[in-house]
Parts: structure tokens; C-alpha cells; sequence
């Protein structure tokens, strides 16, 4: 999820684009055959979406409950599947409702050089007891994402280094906009880097969120850095999807926002516009392969003009 002042006036007002079915997503691999068929070199939207498809059917994953754990150690094991390397670190938040064990996945896949641009993630789903709430796109298909972007990447050699994230924490426990209720592992990771002396390494995050809409709609955010906004967008030009990433813009409260006020240049690729945002119907019938693919794509070309970017500007202090 993320906070935005208008999303729902927008979700409500937004026209749809829909967004037509790839024949690769037609019918989904299942776990077994994701393990043991070949690997193609690009982003592969029916692998992503068996990895959303996974995460959904663990059912209701906020933090601190035992499907969340289902669901990261499943995160943990297509991350090893995959040869990519990755740790848990653990942390007690203080909810308002109580202390909740949360727990970050950072996984790395080794550039050329040793500084880091991170492709983020948050894999909980928010809590609500009035309903079963699954978030298919909401969590899950920004996770989905990010796997199966990690696998493509590590079989590539990156002029920087990848960070994977995958944040707990990032829904808010009661509400959003009262107590810092929200986004207590992306603000965890800054904590820790700072304190560390490696958040200066880290020179770039792209984070994604809800990007599994059928009818995809991402406005530029404000709150985002511009020239990563630029590269982003221009990306998706490029690859003719201006139908999809507009140019209109929005402001967004989310994981990125510790990043961006510690001075690391950020940008959210999200879809607000979503009528199932925090509604039972955030299932497996609102979302789609070919969003991901469309997205996954998108990553896949701005992550190079990101790189030549970053080796062209002068260090960030």
C-alpha cells in the first residue's frame, strides 16, 4: 500500500486501460516446473505471476503472522534457487497495537563496481479482521516483481551492484497517518545503513507497489527523485507503454520515502489508481501477467541508463 491524499477520488474518477492477457500468462507454470524448466533470459511475466499466485494462496500475510513467514521463507527459497544471495535481519517494532517481530530480506547480486542500486519491495499485507484481505496486488505483486527480476539479473553482468529488499512492515498496523504507523522496515534499513556507514554506497532505489492492476495506471510521483522519475518514464516510452506510465503526477507517501529524506535518490512505480486498493476483491481477478511483464520490462531497460547515470554524476557526500 501507500498513502496518497486523492487516491481514492482517483481510483474512483481514473477511465480504465485494460490491459490484454499475454499468451505466455494463459496458463501459469506451477512451482515444480518454474524449478525445472529452462530459464529465459528476459523478465517472464508467468513466472512472476506464479509468484504472486504463491504468496495469495498463503492467504492474509501482515506482519507477524505465521502466513508471512510462509511467505518469506518461500522468498528465501527462490532467491537461493536462483544463486542469489540473501540474509534476514530481524527487528521488535513497536505497533500500536503491540510489539511485532518483523523481519527484511536483503539479497545481493555482486556488479562490476561495489556501489548499490536497490530494487525494493514490501511483501506484508495490511491487517483487517472485518475482512479476508489477500493483496494480490498490494504486496504481492510488487514481490512477484522483484523475484523474478533478481533471477534475470543475476544471470547478467551489472556495471553496479543489485540489492534485492523485501520490507515487512509497511502497511500500517491501525492508521497510516497517526503514531508513524507505517513503513517500519524500509525505515529500518535507513536506520541500520546510516548507522552502519554503508547507506552512502547505496546510490539509487526503485521501488515497486501494487503494479499488478489489470487496467494499469502509473502517475509520476512528486515526492520521487526526478532524474530517476525521467529514466523511468522514458524507458516506458520507449518501449511504447506511455498508455500505461503517464504523465500526469501524484503525490505518494511509501517504503521510499525514508531513502528520499536521507538523501538517496528514489522512485515509486505505483498503481494507486485501484479499486480494489484495501478491499477484499485485491484477488487474483484484479491482477495481471501482462502488468508485470509490462513493468518488469520497464526496470529491465532503465536499470543500464540508471548505471550510466550514477558513473557520470559526481559522488553523492
Amino acid at each position: 500500500m501507500a498513502c496518497s491524499a486523492a487516491a481514492d477520488d482517483e481510483a474512483a474518477q481514473a477511465p480504465l486501460r485494460a490491459v490484454p492477457p499475454p499468451t505466455s500468462a494463459v496458463a501459469a507454470p506451477n512451482a515444480s516446473t518454474l524449478a525445472q524448466s529452462p530459464a529465459p533470459a528476459g523478465f517472464d511475466s508467468s513466472r512472476a505471476y506464479e509468484h504472486l499466485r504463491r504468496q495469495v494462496a498463503f492467504g492474509p500475510r501482515p506482519a507477524g503472522s505465521t502466513p508471512l513467514t510462509q511467505a518469506r521463507q518461500y522468498i528465501l527459497t527462490q532467491l537461493q534457487t536462483a544463486g542469489i544471495t540473501v540474509r534476514e535481519e530481524a527487528f521488535d517494532a513497536a505497533t500500536p497495537l503491540a510489539q511485532v517481530r518483523m523481519v527484511n530480506l536483503i539479497a545481493t547480486i555482486p556488479g562490476r563496481r561495489p556501489e548499490r542500486i536497490a530494487l525494493a519491495t514490501h511483501y506484508d499485507t495490511k491487517l483487517f479482521r472485518e475482512f479476508r484481505f489477500v493483496g494480490a496486488s498490494d504486496g504481492a505483486s510488487s514481490t512477484a516483481a522483484v523475484l523474478e527480476l533478481g533471477r534475470v539479473l543475476k544471470a547478467r553482468q551489472n556495471e553496479f551492484t543489485i540489492e534485492l529488499l523485501f520490507f515487512d512492515g509497511e502497511e500500517a498496523v491501525v492508521d497510516w497517518n497517526r503514531n508513524n504507523d507505517n513503513t517500519y522496515g524500509s525505515r529500518r534499513y535507513v536506520e541500520t545503513a546510516q548507522k552502519a556507514g554503508t547507506l552512502g554506497g547505496l546510490k539509487a532505489l526503485v521501488l515497486l507497489d501494487m503494479i499488478g492492476d489489470r487496467n494499469l495506471t502509473i502517475r509520476r510521483d512528486s515526492n520521487s527523485t526526478p532524474w530517476l522519475t525521467d529514466i523511468i518514464w522514458a524507458s516506458g516510452a520507449k518501449l511504447g507503454h506511455r498508455a500505461y506510465f503517464l504523465s500526469e503526477e501524484t503525490t505518494i507517501d511509501d517504503d521510499h520515502m525514508p531513502f528520499v529524506r536521507a538523501g538517496v535518490p528514489s522512485v515509486d512505480i505505483i498503481d494507486l489508481d485501484y479499486a480494489a486498493w484495501h478491499t477484499a476483491q485485491d484477488d487474483l481477478d484484479r491482477v495481471s501477467a501482462r502488468s508485470l511483464q509490462i513493468v518488469g520490462d520497464v526496470v529491465l531497460d532503465a536499470i543500464p541508463q540508471i548505471e550510466r547515470h550514477l558513473a557520470a554524476a559526481p559522488a553523492r557526500r
